[in-house]
């Protein structure tokens, strides 16, 4: 009787001491818990600011991005999505950092353009898309920001698509970032002796959402089909989160190069990276080299980006099959 009493208290105990560290999130269909999102502890931390500098490169107007040995489109189409499954964005763009010197000019642009893109020319709903641009998201997602700092709303978009949407392998991931990149020792899980991060605030500091804390948000993720896309510096770190299905694109290398750049091109101010990749190449149709006009692949606009890009040496991860059309 005694040994009841007991385990019924440290049940009754555990569950005082653990419920402030838990968050119940529900779609009226779905109640899940799960742990709320700590900072991971990091050490000698350097935020790699993305540069201002003046546009460089060589936008193709018309014909086709030259092929290479190094190009990763196979013009072969891999699956596509069916028609009967979900499609799911965590769009974000930081340009409104803490203090008065580490602020961007176009990542709320990037993170824009990227939402546009894929509801004009993929046919994303707009509504299933978590557009995180210093404090606004879409309409559909009011519940996403609530006074939460920039990091949790990035940790709750994600997880919300991990546990209350109902996802299955059928259905698709998009998940973009623009903003600043950081390295350091960070106790993120992995064996990395040197880790990167995307660098989000929360209101009044900094805070690194590291390559290995992403590697286990997206662990056992309901669905295969995600893809990756880091217009931040150092973001050539993020092979953590590569994996069957998935396809990782970076801005830039990890070591070497690895400092993203954002300019006004033609009037538009934007990250180099999405400039090429989301407004050249999928907008503006300049990567499609199938000849089937507005069938642009994730790997069409990679190989043209690379080939036309000024400063930043954008870098993938592939592990899709053939080619991926959102």
């Amino acid at each position: 009787m005694k040994s009841k009493i007991l385990a019924l208290v440290l049940i009754g105990f555990l569950g005082i001491y653990l419920a402030p560290t838990l968050l119940t999130k529900s779609n009226g269909q779905d109640n899940r818990v799960y742990p709320e999102f700590k900072p991971t502890q990091a050490y000698d931390v350097e935020i790699v600011k993305k540069a201002s500098l003046p546009a460089k490169g060589k936008p193709v107007e018309s014909g086709k991005p030259p092929k290479s040995s190094g190009s990763v489109a196979t013009g072969i189409l891999g699956q596509t999505v069916a028609s009967t499954s979900n499609r799911y964005a965590v769009v974000i763009g930081i340009s409104d950092y803490p203090g008065s010197g580490s602020d961007l000019n176009y990542t709320d642009n990037d993170a824009l353009a990227m939402r546009n893109v894929l509801v004009s020319q993929y046919g994303f709903n707009d509504a299933n898309i978590y557009l995180l641009t210093d404090g606004e998201t879409a309409a559909g997602n009011p519940s996403i920001i609530d006074g939460s700092p920039v990091y949790n709303n990035i940790y709750n978009a994600v997880m919300d698509l991990k546990y209350n949407k109902g996802l299955t392998s059928n259905d698709e991931i998009v998940f973009f970032y623009s903003g600043h990149g950081a390295n350091g020792r960070a106790d993120d899980g992995d064996a990395e002796k040197i880790d990167e991060s995307i660098v989000s605030h929360d209101g009044t500091n900094f805070v690194s959402i590291w390559d290995g804390d992403l590697k286990n948000w997206f662990s056992n993720f309901p669905t295969q089909r995600i893809v990756f896309l880091f217009d931040s510096c150092v973001s050539g770190g993020m092979t953590d989160l590569a994996g069957v299905g998935r396809i990782v694109n970076m801005a830039t290398q990890e070591t070497g190069f690895n400092t993203a750049i954002e300019s006004v091109y033609d009037g538009i101010g934007a990250g180099e990276f999405t400039y090429y990749f989301i407004i050249k190449g999928m907008a503006e149709g300049l990567a499609d080299t199938t000849g089937t006009p507005g069938v642009i692949t994730i790997e069409e606009s990679f190989d043209y980006t690379k080939a036309n890009i000024g400063y930043d040496h954008p870098t993938i991860s592939d592990k899709f099959t053939d080619d991926l059309l959102l």
